[in-house]
């Protein structure tokens, strides 16, 4: 009890401890926490953050999405083309048509239509709104889904705390191994070479032959790194195939109904396996949508139709069960399209106005955040970041986005290097 006064203290208006507030709380009990150092309070707030199962998924339009044909339609403008907009399920926003299913859930998702960066070159800017730093070659900054598992998650969880369906994304970097992504290419397949060759009690006895011939022999050669890693890796394998929790990779015992509400396609099954998983105790999933690079044609229904379905049943269902209010959910790309057509018919990359979607969390659906322009090649209103917007998500899911990690070669990273909070996201 007197730890949990302390801890209330403590935390700041984002939940989070500060050492100001870690000092008022022990002066509160210091008596009875004479031995609780300020790593050792962390470490119980960490827990409590992770007794919360908060969880976040991510839904990422590689290639970088038009602003134009999906949440920021401009007809009757020239550089609108042939997008028409739709209403929504809230009065006065409208968004692009062919995304009718997401419209029907827009009270609790809401746009912010001003975000805006300088990376217009795909690895960069993927690099940069997956980490919130530019690439160097000096650090690996990591995965923000690694960064969230490393917070958030249960370490008692036996599947992987990162997953990424439908490709592989950024690494977890400095983080280390143990917080990589585990790629799932196929969500309507559960992963393959995941059922032990041989018994469990075979298996088990295997893998400590193994644990044991490498710590009698390469460990003493000065390969005690590399074993540390390559035993973590093996640990969590040999734990998540023995996993009962296993059974949230199939899909086949999914409720009919709900699994076609999703679309029978590679997108709207992952977001159906990314609900199946968080509710199972997983901390960040990606979902990956391939083939928004749209330079040379603009009819991407093709696209936008299976993503709204997925993305608008991704949020009906975690609503219906309970889980929106601790799930972040997260739409985004790299960047977006020039408001001009090209002569090809189609949009560059365009970094200086773009969109996101968030719902889920703590986060105020309903709503436009920011505008752009008539015309849609500036800016008009309320400028959003990228940093700003990764310090919202660490917010939203009551991370420290000034905390530090450190590098190999010493050197302290924070989650999020500056950056505002978006404000207008949350009630």
């Amino acid at each position: 009890m007197m730890e949990k006064a302390i801890l209330k203290v403590a935390m700041n208006s984002q939940g989070v401890i500060g050492r100001r507030g870690f000092l008022k709380g022990i002066g509160l009990g210091a008596a009875g926490l004479a031995g609780l150092s300020f790593t050792d309070l962390l470490a119980v707030h960490a827990e409590e953050l992770r007794k919360k199962q908060m969880s976040c998924i991510l839904l990422w339009m590689a290639g970088g999405p038009s602003q134009m044909e999906t949440f920021d339609p401009k007809p009757g403008n020239a550089n609108g083309g042939d997008t028409k907009a739709i209403s929504t399920a809230v009065p006065g926003i409208q968004i692009a048509h062919g995304w009718e299913a997401l419209a029907k859930e827009m009270k609790d998702v809401t746009v912010i239509r001003s975000m805006t960066n300088k990376e217009g070159n795909h690895q960069r800017a993927t690099y940069q709104l997956h980490t919130g730093y530019a690439p160097t070659g000096t650090v690996k900054h990591p995965n923000f889904g690694c960064v969230v598992a490393n917070e958030l998650s249960d370490q008692s969880f036996d599947l992987p705390h990162a997953i990424s369906i439908g490709g592989g994304t950024i690494g977890s970097g400095l983080l280390g191994v143990g917080l990589e992504p585990f790629v799932v290419q196929d969500p309507k397949k559960p992963p393959s070479n995941v059922i032990p060759p041989v018994s469990e009690l075979r298996f088990k006895r295997r893998l400590n032959l193994m644990h044991n011939l490498e710590m009698s022999g390469f460990v003493q050669t000065g390969g005690a790194d590399k074993i540390k890693d390559h035993t973590s890796l093996y640990k969590q394998t040999a734990d998540m195939i023995m996993s009962r929790h296993m059974r949230a990779f199939d899909l086949s015992s999914e409720d009919p109904r709900i699994r076609a509400a999703y679309g029978d396609t590679a997108f709207g099954q992952g977001c159906l396996l990314a609900r199946r998983l968080v509710q199972v105790g997983a901390t960040f999933v990606e979902v990956r949508s391939n083939g928004w690079d749209t330079h040379n044609e603009l009819d991407i229904r093709k696209k936008t139709e299976p993503v709204s379905a997925g993305f608008g049943s991704l949020v009906a269902d975690l609503r219906s069960k309970g889980l929106l209010e601790k799930t972040l959910v997260v739409w985004m790309g790299e960047f977006g399209r020039t408001p001009k057509i090209s002569a090809r018919g189609g949009r560059d990359h365009f970094p200086r106005v773009f969109n996101v979607a968030l719902a889920g969390s703590g986060i105020k659906g309903g709503q436009v955040i920011g505008a752009s322009s008539a015309d849609g090649n500036e800016v008009k209103d309320r400028p959003v970041q990228v940093n700003d917007l990764l310090v919202s998500m660490c917010h939203a899911l009551k991370i420290d986005p000034t905390k530090e990690n450190m590098s190999s070669v010493g050197r302290p990273i924070k989650i999020v290097d500056g950056g505002k909070l978006v404000k207008e996201l949350f009630a």
